[in-house]
């Protein structure tokens, strides 16, 4: 079946990927900070928002991508000094370090989400795909790409309309977003997908490392499950939500799994088709002047294909002055307000937010581990207060909590129904306690936040129960032959992980620590009469430490309370050993 998918998605190339033409920034990627395309492209037919249509958190923005597909057969490369002694189809080359940061980011996923099962070759498909594998491996020692790789500029000529949201920090740009790096996150998604991949302290969209983690990650953001078909498909289309796009990644990670290896940095081959028909290049990569992909024909633009003319780029994030008018769906200058000659600007819903107001929110708190029975909702309104659908509002965790939302992660993008509002996933309440905030904010444009409090309070158990039975007894000096063991229960369910305070009191009556009678052993054997820090498990279990005596005989009390109201005071017996008699039997 897979054969038969590759055979009909390469027939189907053919006709789509002769029109495709090269793109001008990796013919000029020598030059550090150079923006691969500095203008608005017209995008596959299926990847194409409408003006007031935002693109839904997608990694990339939808932007454009490489079309350029593995080949049918392609003879083993020559080996390569460095390479292993396998050797997979010459396509199948992946930059040494590129290709360390795709294994380090799956062995890092297997850890931290294991049931995504996330398999590194997708993260190459996707790198291919978005950047042909960092521009061909060409980064530094650190994994940091060598000049900035930079898409078009996301102004809603062909592509979603995404107003800058990192003052030009990432792309250079401070009127509109443009994807970045190798594996093209747009600025607003890596704010909150970026990743420290390679443990320098730093999450930079230009690093492999840190891209090929942050990809895992946004990939593995829902339980999905990538072994399975649906949600492979789920989780690429939500990286960039194109059939197309689809297809094209899925082909490259059947290739990847066939077979791979390692080349030298800076030595991959260039892709040269792009999905927005960008503008021609030579496809090569610097480092290797005169190299094609396999199938590639020296021709950069087919028969009858309008020459696109962008003229030069006038720096990142500005308009291009271009020497002829340029063909439709190429893009266009920025719109000026001051301008008379100026194209109108085409408002979207998010540009007639005013502010945000809460849309009833209550009762945010829960117990530690549990889902808060509450969710955050928010309402976008315009400034005479008018609902505003259609509009990204972003939920974001803050503060020193484990607290997440459903699918493990602390950013969720939500977008605003009918009535303006946006309901946030659900909120699940981590281990640590104390209380925490979740900022909403509206994704593409400044606007004030709105700030949630929320608390996560301590498990509880509202009784506890032995489980063993006779008595607790020892002789002077000795060891008590039993262990307590208790069972603690929250409205007759299993309390796991409730925490538990054994003390040895004076009586019933006095809960003051006794100073005599049985007692526990630290670390250095040392005796302690009051233990903290202990815990049920997940049967709501729980058996203390063993226990001694001292030389004091007598009955004592163990008392053990937990969070909640529970409390269970154990009898304790030290005597000494009754003396056989010696008198003679009757």
């Amino acid at each position: 079946m897979a054969a038969q998918f590759g055979r009909r998605l390469r027939k189907g190339a053919l006709t789509t990927t002769v029109a495709a033409v090269a793109v001008a920034a990796l013919s000029a990627s020598q030059a550090p900070d150079v923006t691969a395309d500095a203008n608005g492209r017209q995008t596959a037919a299926d990847n194409v928002p409408t003006s007031d249509t935002p693109a839904e958190e997608s990694a990339t923005g939808n932007s454009p991508y490489y079309t350029d597909l593995p080949p049918l057969n392609s003879p083993s490369p020559a080996p390569t000094i460095g390479t292993p002694v396998t050797q997979g189809p010459a396509e199948a080359g992946i930059p040494a370090t590129v290709l360390d940061a795709y294994k380090k980011a799956e062995s890092a996923l297997r850890q931290s989400k294991p049931g995504c099962n996330l398999p590194w070759q997708l993260l190459a498909a996707i790198g291919k795909v978005e950047s042909g594998q960092a521009r061909g491996g060409r980064v530094d020692a650190n994994g940091t790409t060598i000049g900035r790789i930079i898409g078009p500029q996301l102004d809603g000529n062909g592509f979603a309309l995404i107003k800058d949201t990192d003052n030009g920090v990432y792309d250079g740009n401070s009127t509109y977003d443009n994807a970045v790096g190798p594996m093209q996150f747009i600025p607003s998604t890596w704010a909150w997908a970026g990743r420290d991949g390679n443990g320098d302290g730093k999450e930079d969209p230009n690093n492999v490392y840190d891209a090929a983690l942050a990809a895992g990650n946004y990939l593995c953001r829902f339980d999905w499950d990538l072994s399975t078909d649906a949600d492979l498909r789920k989780a690429i289309l939500s990286y960039n939500n194109s059939s197309d796009y689809l297809a094209t990644v899925l082909s490259w990670l059947e290739h990847y799994r066939k077979g791979s290896h390692e080349i030298p940095d800076g030595t991959g081959t260039l892709p040269v088709g792009r999905s927005d028909n960008g503008t021609s290049g030579s496809g090569t990569n610097p480092s290797s002047p005169g190299t094609r992909g396999p199938g590639q024909s020296s021709t950069s633009q087919a028969p009858g294909t309008p020459k696109p003319n962008p003229g030069k780029p006038t720096g990142p994030g500005k308009p291009t002055t271009p020497a002829e008018p340029s063909p439709p769906g190429t893009g266009s200058p920025i719109p000026n307000p001051s301008d008379p000659e100026s194209p109108p600007t085409t408002e979207t819903p998010t540009d007639t937010v005013h502010h945000l107001e809460d849309a009833g929110t209550t009762g945010l708190t829960a117990i530690a581990g549990d889902t808060f029975a509450k969710r955050i909702s928010t309402r976008a309104e315009t400034k005479a207060g008018k609902a505003v659908a259609k509009v990204r509002i972003r939920f974001t965790v803050i503060g020193d909590t484990d607290a997440t939302f459903t699918g493990g992660e602390k950013v969720a993008t939500v977008l605003t129904d009918s009535s303006g509002v946006a309901t946030a996933p659900a909120l699940v309440a981590g281990e640590k306690t104390g209380e925490f905030k979740v900022r909403a904010s509206v994704a593409g444009r400044m606007v004030a936040g709105l700030t949630y409090q929320a608390t996560v309070t301590e498990r509880v158990a509202d009784a506890l129960t032995r489980t063993g039975e006779g008595d607790l007894t020892c002789t002077p000096g000795g060891a008590f032959a039993d262990r307590v063991q208790v069972k603690a229960t929250h409205k007759g369910a299993a309390a796991d992980k409730v925490a538990v305070t054994a003390t040895l009191v004076k009586s019933v009556l006095d809960p003051t620590e006794n100073d005599k009678g049985p007692y526990f052993k630290d670390t250095d054997g040392k005796a302690v009469r009051t233990l903290t820090g202990l815990k049920t498990d997940a049967k709501g279990l729980l058996e203390l430490p063993e226990l001694y005596a001292d030389d004091t005989t007598g009955t004592f009390v163990l008392r053990l309370t937990t969070a909640g109201g529970a409390t269970l005071d154990v009898r304790l017996n030290v005597a000494a050993a009754a003396k056989p008699s010696t008198e003679p039997e009757a």
